[in-house]
């Protein structure tokens, strides 16, 4: 059998990512912070994009408009850029420069970074501490080691032996200086477990060869359980001296650490605001701190004509053109498209709108899509880390869509809203008495609400509660 090579022809159809669509979805799932960090990053990057000084601002949109005229979101671009075309009327269509101002004179004000003081951090206070000691060099660097392997919650993270192999010394040294460091404040620093931590406490609190420290030593597990019964025989101690007891053990820091700790709070900024006047909502998109991007003129001269440049020149600056008016269809798109999903969402959910979560719908990404025309990928990027400022409060956009839960009788349930109504009855219950997940879902069926009790179990631990047995008050 011979072998031959033949040529054929065929003709196929495939999806073909181009650069602007790639960054129009790459732009498109990004939160706000990272969106800044892009644009600055392509504000350095290119040349011939630059931040305009001010912008006018446009009118907010309302619920029940239409736009009938097309705006900067709308234009249209295809990412090809021919050789003859104008590029006078090309970049004047991407730039928008606005108003220009200019300061005349320095105006006096305060600068209030003065006035900002770096919050001490745990081994600052630490190390502070161990210097007013007056430490030899070993029990310097022994107390280095011990600071720099502290957890956030401030627990040893090695051994001792480790420590000792480090500075070349006997563990008994170390344990010397540990000893001294755990006296430190605040109290029950240093240690190497959650026991060792709260006898320091309790020590402190001269409370040696008590109770207290009887049930921290060897019934941490069945106070755990609440179970009381198992201690008070396992003690011969009365119940209401155990209750006592664990009062005290319950009022101890189980993580000093916490205390001192250095990570900054972490604020969210909505993307979209939702304010209500009158009878109508309003869809503001917040773009406070996002650059307003334009071509820049210097530029814009070279490529029409105005100044002599040569051709390697010129097609480097239609690259960096190209990337520039991709960047900013892009940024447009994205506010187009999060105020349509905005949108969609509102005609949704407008009862959650007005009177809170225990009115949200079931709803899914795909009835989003079907409104507003899209995929379902692109309203989950659209929804995925952006967050939306409305009446209820702030709600990242995933929240809005909810399964379903069944009722006896009439419309399904959003899962949100259940998960709400267990937190309300959870909240009111007697805390001497609990209520089990099975005395939950019954509440819950009497409600109109068909749900079963392994479902109530996982939507208590998605709100990070305790079982009945854990949250029963001892005392």
């Amino acid at each position: 059998m011979a072998l031959e090579l033949r040529q054929q022809l065929k003709l196929t159809q495939q999806l073909v990512m181009t650069p602007q669509l790639q960054m129009a979805i790459k732009l498109l799932q990004l939160s706000r912070l990272e969106l800044m960090e892009t644009i600055q990053q392509e504000l350095q990057e290119n040349p011939v994009l630059e931040e305009a000084v001010e912008e006018e601002i446009q009118p907010v949109k309302k619920e029940s408009e239409t736009a009938e005229t097309k705006g900067p979101d709308e234009v249209e671009f295809d990412g090809n850029i021919p050789d003859d075309v104008d590029w006078r009327n090309f970049i004047d269509e991407y730039n928008t420069p606005g108003r220009t101002s200019y300061e005349i004179e320095r105006r006096e004000h305060t600068e209030f970074d003065r006035f900002l003081v770096k919050k001490q951090s745990l081994q600052d206070h630490l190390l502070w501490q161990l210097m007013m000691t007056g430490p030899s060099d070993l029990e310097k660097e022994i107390g280095s080691l011990i600071v720099g392997n502290l957890t956030a919650d401030g627990y040893l993270d090695v051994s001792v032996d480790e420590i000792a192999g480090l500075v070349t010394t006997s563990p008994e040294t170390v344990e010397q200086v540990l000893g001294l460091m755990q006296r430190f404040d605040p109290l029950g620093i240093c240690a190497r477990n959650l026991p060792e931590s709260l006898l320091i406490q309790a020590r402190h609190l001269g409370l040696e060869n008590s109770l207290v420290e009887d049930i921290i030593s060897h019934h941490l597990t069945n106070l755990e359980n609440r179970n009381i019964t198992a201690i008070c025989r396992a003690l011969g101690a009365d119940r209401q001296q155990v209750l006592q007891a664990v009062k005290i053990i319950q009022g101890l820091e189980p993580k000093p650490g916490r205390l001192y700790s250095d990570e900054p709070p972490r604020h969210i900024t909505p993307d979209v605001h939702v304010y209500k006047y009158d009878d109508e909502f309003v869809i503001l998109l917040n773009d406070n701190g996002l650059p307003r991007l334009r071509i820049n003129a210097l530029y814009r001269r070279c490529l029409t004509g105005a100044d002599q440049v040569s051709g390697k020149e010129k097609e480097y600056i239609r690259e960096k053109l190209r990337s520039a008016t991709w960047l900013i269809r892009s940024v447009y798109q994205r506010k187009k498209t999060i105020y349509r999903v905005m949108e969609s969402i509102l005609r949704f959910q407008r009862d959650f709108f007005e009177k809170g979560v225990g009115h949200l719908k079931p709803m899914v990404l795909r009835d989003v899509a079907e409104d507003i025309e899209m995929h379902e990928s692109t309203i989950s990027r659209v929804t995925t880390n952006k967050y939306a400022y409305t009446p209820q409060g702030i709600f990242e956009l995933k929240y809005f869509f909810n399964s379903p839960i069944n009722r006896f009788h009439g419309e399904a349930i959003a899962s949100a809203s259940v998960k709400d109504k267990i937190k309300h009855i959870i909240e009111s219950e007697n805390p001497k008495k609990p209520y089990s997940d099975k005395k939950i879902c019954e509440i819950l069926e009497n409600d109109n609400i068909n749900i079963a009790r392994r479902t109530v179990a996982k939507y208590r631990e998605l709100l990070n509660i305790l079982p009945s047995s854990k949250r029963k008050q001892l005392c």
